[in-house]
């Protein structure tokens, strides 16, 4: 008796130490990064909100390996194993159009990764908010900026609003835990595309603080995600 209960013991032992031995591969090393650009200008976008997707064939899985979103200052990051992958933006995500095939599917962009390595990504935005500039006064957080338009073709569309949002933290967009106060203005209000300003009103923040954040969204009709400016830190 004694005896069997020793074999099983060495028995399952070994499985435990088979299991493990299988479990201890080591993780993925390699860095994909990037940033989403315009000619060279970065985009920027709502946190957590615009999706990227990658894919490697030949092990099995249809879906996706890594279905992640780009930070709001449009980069992304992400650890991968070597090998060559396919990366995507899918049909209806972000400001901006993609590059798509033929058929109208989301190209593809081919990524061979061996070590680490930075890939900036080419969009092209519906509009750009060119030249944002932000100033205190009188308890008021007042912006100004222009707006160009990108895409004049059978894809144009109309501007629904801009907004000028504020945040305690340097997370800030829209969403109601990245803004502590916000103004609106509707697309058919602008006069000027060129000269456009917004102001809204600086709130009690309690715990008090000597700062705030600010930042710009432009918002494009049938289209779900915003476009913004880069945040910026103001003392107040």
């Amino acid at each position: 008796m004694k005896l069997s209960n020793y074999i099983i013991a060495s028995l399952l032992a070994g499985i435990a130490a088979t299991g493990c031995k299988k479990d201890n591969y080591d993780p993925p090393a390699s860095s994909l990064s990037g940033r989403l650009l315009y000619q060279g200008d970065e985009i920027h976008v709502e946190y957590n909100q615009v999706p990227y997707q990658l894919y490697q064939y030949g092990f099995g899985k249809l879906g996706p390996i890594s279905n992640t979103t780009f930070d709001q200052d449009g980069t992304y990051s992400v650890l991968l194993f070597d090998g060559e992958y396919k990366l995507i933006i899918p049909n209806g995500q972000g400001p901006f159009l993609w590059k798509k095939t033929a058929g109208g599917s989301p190209d593809t962009v081919v990524v061979q990764m061996r070590g680490s390595r930075s890939l900036d990504l080419e969009v092209t935005p519906f509009y750009m908010i060119r030249n944002p500039q932000f100033n205190v006064a009188a308890g008021k957080v007042n912006g100004t900026f222009s707006i160009e338009k990108i895409i004049t073709d059978a894809n144009a569309r109309n501007v629904e609003r801009v907004n000028l949002y504020l945040n305690r933290t340097a997370f800030v967009s829209g969403a109601g835990n990245y803004n502590v106060a916000n103004v609106s203005l509707s697309g058919g209000s602008i006069t000027d595309p060129g000269n456009v300003a917004l102001s809204v009103t600086i709130p009690s923040l309690s715990p008090a603080q000597s700062y705030i954040y600010a930042r710009i969204g432009l918002k494009v009709q049938g289209v779900e995600d915003m476009i913004f400016s880069p945040v910026i830190k103001l003392d107040i």
